[in-house]
């Protein structure tokens, strides 16, 4: 059982060391093929590359990874703190006042899927006053 674990954690520091030289790699190409020629710096080594790779992780991304808090939208504490706010609110109303936050959603959006546009209804125009269905102009 022990060596089942030794061996997975050198196949994890293998691709570890693997990911970390092709992400070298690929900003050490991509720096030499684009920032010579556009901006006139001069090219850069690989050890180079890897340290520009490392401050760009400190500067704008941090080592938290992707599964930290809040890393998308709606998701993390923050995103269910909204999310279950909002679920007891809904609880807590009542069926008109629901139809009426819905509503208020629709004008706001505008169109699209939940705007007039896509229930079939004409957008109304202001100083336009509303026919009523049951009697017909002829």
């Amino acid at each position: 059982m022990k060596r089942f674990w030794i061996r997975r954690g050198l196949r994890f520091l293998g691709f570890a060391i693997l990911f970390v030289g092709l992400a070298g790699l690929a900003v050490m190409a991509l720096w030499n093929a684009l920032l010579p020629a556009i901006l006139g710096v001069s090219a850069i080594n690989f050890g180079q590359a890897l340290g520009l790779l490392l401050l760009s992780r400190l500067l704008f991304g941090g080592f938290r990874g992707y599964g930290g808090p809040g890393w998308r939208r709606g998701y993390g504490p923050r995103g269910h703190a909204w999310k279950q706010k909002m679920a007891e609110r809904w609880q807590t109303m009542t069926p008109e006042e629901r139809e009426q936050f819905r509503q208020q959603w629709r004008n706001r959006c505008g169109g699209g899927r939940y705007g007039r546009e896509w229930r079939g209804a004409q957008p109304e125009q202001p100083g336009q006053a509303q026919q009523d269905p049951t009697t017909t102009a002829i």
